[in-house]
This record gives C-alpha cells, structure tokens and sequence, in this order.
C-alpha cells in the first residue's frame, strides 16, 4: 500500500477571520473525505463573533479528514482539515511503535491503542503543539540507578526525601518516609510520624495521611445545637418535587457567535459610557413625498430608494455642521478621538441576530452613491454573508426600528462609537400645518450618545438638524 508521507500532507488552520477573534463555530462542511478540492474552493462556512464566513482551501488534494463535525467551536489556528496533496494517495496505516527497552526492576507495560480520529489538539491526553499534531515518537523512562538490597533501596529512597545523601540518621527505629513539607506539617499539628499509617507509593506518608492522624488529636469544635427534626410527613402527602424544566414546552438555545457578541458589547456599551437620550417629532411630509419623485429619476432608477436614505443624508448633513458628534472615547489614554471621516452604521436583523455593517467614507459619497452602498449593505446582511471587515470601524449608526411598527426607542451605543439614532415608524397622524390640523407624515427620533464627549447642546443641535432637514429637504442642497 502506498504511504501518505509527512510532506504530503496539509494540515488547514482555522484562520483569524477578522481582527482579534479567538474561535470560531463550524457552521456546514461543503466536503467529505475522499473530495478532491482545488486552490480557492471553499470547503466550509464558519460563524464568528460577527459574522458567517465561507473558507477557501488554499491548495489542491484529496480531502483525507474533517478535524471537527459541523457546531463544533474551534480555536483559532487549530487544524480543521487534512488534504492529502500528493496526488490522491491513501493515509499511512499506522506505523507500529518501536519496544521500549525495559530494565529488570520495571515490569513491562501494555501500551493503550491510540485511535486513528482522536483530536490531535485540546484533546487533554497527550502534549501537543498546536498546529503540528501529537508527537509520534515514544518516551523512555531512564532506569533507575539504585540498590539491589530491599533495605539499601529504603535507606537511599529515606535519604532523598530527608534532603541529603549518606547514611540515615542512627535511631533506634526506622524513619518515617515523609518529603519535608510533609514533616513540618506533621510538626505544626504534633503528630507523630512514626504512628501514622502510610497510603503514598512506597510507603510514603502524604499530607492526607497527617491530617487524618491529627483529627483525633484536635480538640472538638463547638457545635450549635442541631435543629429540631422536621415533624413527619402525613401520610399521603407528597414531597415538594425538584425545580426542573419543562422540556415538552420549553426550548434552550446556546448563546454563541453572533448573539453571545452583541450581548457582551451591549452590556459593555450599557455600563461604561454614560447614555443620553432625546427626542423629537417631526413631520416628514416633504421627505415622503421627495421620496416618490426620486423613485423616478433616472440616476436612481435600480437603486434603493427610501425614507432611510434621506434620513442617512440628513444625518450625515448634520455631523458636517456639528463634527463633534463624530467621535470616541479612548479610556486608556484619557482622549477624544475626533474622527474626520463617516463610517455610517446601519443596524440589521438577522437570523443569527443583530448586526451592525458600515458604510465606508459615508460622508464622500452623494445621493446615488450612498444609495448604492445602502442596497448591497441591506442585501448581503439578508443572505447572511456580510464579511467582518464591514463591520469594523463605525463611527454612527442608524437603527430603523419604525420598520416593526415601533414609535421610537432608547437605542444603546455601539462600542466605540459616540452617537446612534433611532428611527420610529412614519405614521399618517394629526398635525398643526400653516395653522390648521391637518393629517400629516410624522415620525419620532431618538439620539443617543456617550455624555462623556457629547454634552447636551452637542447633542440637542445634532438631532435638531436632522429634524430640521427632514422637515424641509431642501436643506440637504443648502446646507450641504
């Protein structure tokens, strides 16, 4: 049979898809041992903390063994799959590993079968390097140099654990064969070596053994008074049934990937920068109604039109009248961060939960360009494929919570970022226009920010503006 040579084969790493991430969830394998694969086929998708990425496998070969089955969580840089790249030769049987010479004192021990599918890392049973498998080769343990005579062995095993060499000390009786840690415990509780039984190898006293002849020895501890038996149960009365769950109607889901991130930034974001929230309601009748004339243009026409964009644009308008609002918070080094570009965050609901990709230099890009943007952000968190690079490095972000039929919310900071407004939903109300109540578009937003950079007229000119431009979109030419 052919042999599958070191060099032949590739062990595939789980990579570091996105900076910093640590492990990741094995979401679906696309082949099984025995698949030929090419440079750049993607062999499985795997879920971050942030998001569902497809892997590429980097070389051509046989698929000889997939590491770890599809919802297993892997560490990074921990291999996941072995291809064989010699040209499709089959695995090496497993060598037989050479007899260890074995001296006269050892009785020969029968060596444990290690199976062919035990993991190779984190597997707890042998030392490993990550990245290069179990060691193959087999340890010798080097004969003991010691006396032949059972007593020579005890005065030389006597003279080791007491701390020097020669002859035990003259007495009348054996030593106890205690290390010395040992005999100064027996010391400090007055317990005689000499009367303890030993359980340790060879007959050495352990700590356990001491503190099991110095129980006896300790003076009782004062108890309080047991507490009166509990009268008997009546007769047909049942005990109180165990807390337990239902598992007919309830179900368990394990936070992880995805979800187990926004959770630990939520929290993190809740209870480190101080939130601030305000609000305003506005009539958007005008941004409505430019909506629908934009729908028909024909630089738009393909593109993804909708009251968001102009709310996107208006934000955008007001953080270039107001860049204070475009900042962070560096704890470490006690500074604001003024950032001079719009990474602009568009929250979206998932399956595998909420996201958070950006629109790159926002603040660069005009009216069909950021509707562009805005479509392929939409669409590709839809299908589950947003990569982690684009949710990296936000500076605001809009979260459309109107969508769902909601008024307005109190939405928490992104990490890192200094402000977010929330979008209620637009809604055909009453409303005082020219003096007169009319039935009108109105909507409710919601800024919050960090109040440790962003004061309260920071913040309250900031969502005044955003107010003002979608009330009268003209702005957006004026202002912008």
């Amino acid at each position: 049979m052919t042999t599958m040579t070191e060099a032949s084969v590739r062990e595939f790493k789980m990579p570091d898809v996105g900076e910093g991430l640590t492990e990741a969830e094995i979401l679906k394998w696309y082949v099984q041992p025995g698949d030929t694969v090419t440079d750049g086929q993607v062999v499985c998708e795997v879920e971050t903390a942030k998001a569902a990425v497809e892997l590429p496998i980097p070389y051509d070969g046989v698929v000889r063994e997939l590491r770890f089955p599809e919802g297993t969580t892997v560490d990074v840089g921990t291999p996941i799959i072995t291809v064989d790249v010699s040209g499709g030769a089959a695995p090496a049987e497993a060598a037989p590993v050479a007899p260890v010479a074995e001296t006269p004192a050892e009785a020969p021990a029968a060596a444990a079968p290690v199976p062919q599918d035990a993991p190779s890392v984190g597997s707890g049973r042998q030392p490993v390097l990550v990245g290069y498998g179990v060691a193959t080769t087999s340890t010798k343990r080097r004969p003991r140099k010691g006396p032949e005579t059972p007593a020579a062995a005890a005065q030389a095993l006597q003279s080791e654990l007491n701390g020097h060499g020669g002859a035990p000390a003259a007495v009348d009786r054996p030593r106890p064969l205690a290390k010395p840690p040992v005999r100064k415990l027996a010391k400090d509780l007055g317990v005689d070596l000499a009367a303890v039984t030993p359980t340790g190898p060879e007959g050495i006293i352990t700590r356990e053994d001491v503190h099991a002849a110095a129980a006896p020895q300790q003076a009782p501890v004062p108890v309080e008074p047991a507490a009166p038996a509990p009268a008997a149960r009546p007769a047909g009365v049942a005990a109180p049934a165990a807390v337990s769950y239902d598992g007919a109607r309830e179900t368990r889901v394990p936070v992880k990937g995805v979800r187990k991130a926004t959770a630990q930034a939520m929290v993190g974001s809740a209870f480190t920068a101080p939130h601030v929230t305000e609000f305003v309601t506005v009539d958007v009748t005008r941004t409505m109604k430019l909506v629908d004339e934009l729908k028909q243009d024909k630089d738009l026409q393909g593109l993804r039109v909708n009251p968001l964009l102009l709310i996107a644009k208006a934000l955008l308008v007001a953080v270039k009248r107001n860049p204070g609002i475009n900042a962070s918070w560096d704890e470490a080094a006690q500074e604001i961060v003024l950032k001079h570009y719009v990474n602009l965050g568009i929250a979206a609901a998932t399956p595998r939960g909420l996201i958070v990709p950006n629109i790159k230099d926002a603040h660069d890009k005009t009216l069909p360009q950021l509707a562009e943007a805005l479509g392929e952000l939409v669409a590709t968190a839809r299908e589950g494929k947003t990569s982690p690079a684009a949710m990296q490095g936000g500076t605001l972000t809009i979260t459309n919570v109107g969508v769902f039929g909601v008024d307005t919310g109190t939405p928490i900071l992104n990490p890192g970022e200094s402000a977010i407004l929330a979008v209620g939903a637009i809604k055909l109300q009453p409303w005082v226009h020219k003096g007169k109540v009319k039935p009108r578009q109105v909507t409710t937003l919601a800024l919050s920010f960090d109040h440790r950079l962003v004061d309260g007229e920071l913040g309250s000119k900031v969502l005044a503006d955003v107010a003002a431009v979608l009330e009268q979109p003209k702005r957006l030419i004026t202002w912008a």
